[in-house]
């Protein structure tokens, strides 16, 4: 009898929601974190009704993306100990809350207030729910990762469509422009969406009770070395970790002040165009690229399938370049803007791309801490890049485009040439034993091995 009868039979016998469903909840959930990149839908208003500089506003967003980072980092380690479920209640609660308090924050004008609330509580939360459901995901689906996590991710992407063209502007459009109401009703709205969709979340099921498509682990993942430092300290980590920061700060910064960037380029080509037609431009910028960001992460996560995972971010640094470069001197609203959803499709392709990425290189059993611990290259993007973006706005006004797309294809420029470095292959952290050597050439029992011997000397 074969080994996948028992494995099917168990299958049957087993009862839990379908990996479709797990896959639809996970999907949710980034759909309602992944708002966070629909930002600069609220920086002109924060501005002109608060007083607030642009580099608060970027402080702000930075703060949100750096807790984001650490907290995943750390969700990441914690995921086989706490499980799914309890990590994606606590992040969206922490999510939701971290509006809340934003409200607050908003209503007594209180900057630093604001930072810890909707920045460090809510980036957090955001942080503790983007890693459960891709790490979930690609636990269900080994036999498509690159697809069900591009699917997972691609909610995130699309989740500044949610926000600036539907519950942002509804909200203030009800609240007539009144932020902490706006605030208020985005923490209450994202709590109804996020925490019954985080409690359907589980793993699946363990070995010997396995559901259709679940493959578990080989002899080779149960040797793994368990302390996840020998795997931060690899050559293999430090260049993932590396390229990754690269594409992700090139995108973030462009993230983080789309609509005021895009603003001034309209402004640029015409000086009559009214403020509440450039809001609306803006609006529909953001809209437009998360859905591109979204796209890209499904388009990626499908072709790294296909071509491999360093071929793809080769692609995505080198084609970035380009199109930076393209944008510092392009005045073109449309044009600008069809090059600018082209970065966003970039960088959603990364973070589909790197999940798989990392099981491919470490493998299963590691996957949630090692890939938690690359996140942390996204919190220290997410500080680079608004923060460099909001200080050129503050300084160099009429300048600031040309100057944050030059940076921006430097950054890219050095992200390229450490891809160089990357690698694929399953990493190799034990000696070769005599019995996985003889694996690697077909020999699986001690009765091959005269065969195999007088089959190599002939």
């Amino acid at each position: 009898m074969s080994d996948s009868a028992p494995i099917a039979g168990a299958a049957a016998q087993h009862k839990g929601p379908p990996r479709t469903v797990v896959a639809l909840l996970c999907t949710v959930l980034q759909l309602c974190f992944g708002t966070v990149y629909a930002w600069s839908f609220f920086q002109i208003m924060l501005v002109k009704q608060l007083g607030w500089t642009y580099s608060n506003t970027a402080w702000a967003f930075s703060i949100t993306i750096f807790s984001l980072g650490i907290a995943a980092a750390w969700a990441g380690s914690a995921l086989p100990r706490l499980g799914p479920r309890k990590l994606a209640l606590m992040g969206s609660l922490m999510f939701s809350g971290g509006y809340v308090l934003g409200a607050l924050a908003l209503h007594l004008n209180n900057l630093v207030l604001f930072y810890l609330g909707y920045g460090v509580i809510g980036g957090a939360g955001i942080g503790l729910g983007y890693v459960t459901p891709v790490a979930t995901v690609a636990k269900w689906f080994p036999d498509r990762k690159g697809l069900a996590t591009g699917i997972v991710v691609m909610g995130f992407g699309v989740g500044a469509l949610l926000l600036s063209k539907l519950l942002a502007p509804l909200l203030v459009l009800q609240t007539d422009g009144h932020l902490p109401l706006v605030f208020l009703g985005l923490g209450i709205v994202f709590a109804c969406i996020s925490v019954p969709a985080s409690l359907g979340l589980r793993d699946p099921p363990p070995p010997g009770h396995l559901s259709e498509g679940w493959a578990s682990e080989g002899p080779e993942e149960s040797r793994v070395p368990d302390n996840l430092s020998v795997y931060l300290q690899t050559r293999e980590f430090t260049i993932m970790w590396v390229v990754f920061f690269f594409n992700i700060a090139a995108g973030i910064a462009v993230i983080s002040f789309q609509s005021p960037l895009l603003q001034d380029v309209w402004g640029l080509n015409d000086p009559t165009i009214e403020p509440e037609t450039l809001a609306a431009y803006g609006a529909t910028l953001i809209a437009v690229s998360s859905l591109c960001n979204g796209f890209g992460r499904l388009f990626w996560g499908l072709l790294s399938d296909r071509i491999g995972r360093v071929r793809v971010f080769r692609i995505l640094l080198a084609s970035q370049m380009v199109v930076f470069g393209i944008l510092m001197t392009e005045r073109n609203p449309y044009v600008f803007s069809a090059l600018v959803c082209y970065v966003m499709l970039c960088f959603g392709g990364g973070f589909a791309t790197m999940p798989s990425f990392v099981l491919d290189v470490f493998g299963a059993k590691k996957m949630s801490a090692i890939y938690g611990a690359i996140l942390t290259a996204w919190a220290a993007a997410g500080i680079f890049g608004p923060v460099y973006v909001g200080y050129l706005k503050d300084q160099y006004p009429d300048r600031a485009v040309i100057y944050c797309f030059l940076v921006g294809v430097f950054i890219l420029g050095l992200g390229y040439v450490f891809s160089y470095l990357l690698n694929d292959d399953r990493i190799q952290l034990r000696r070769p034993t005599i019995t996985g050597t003889l694996r690697q050439f077909g020999i699986r029992h001690p009765a091959q091995l005269p065969a195999a011997t007088r089959a190599i000397r002939s």
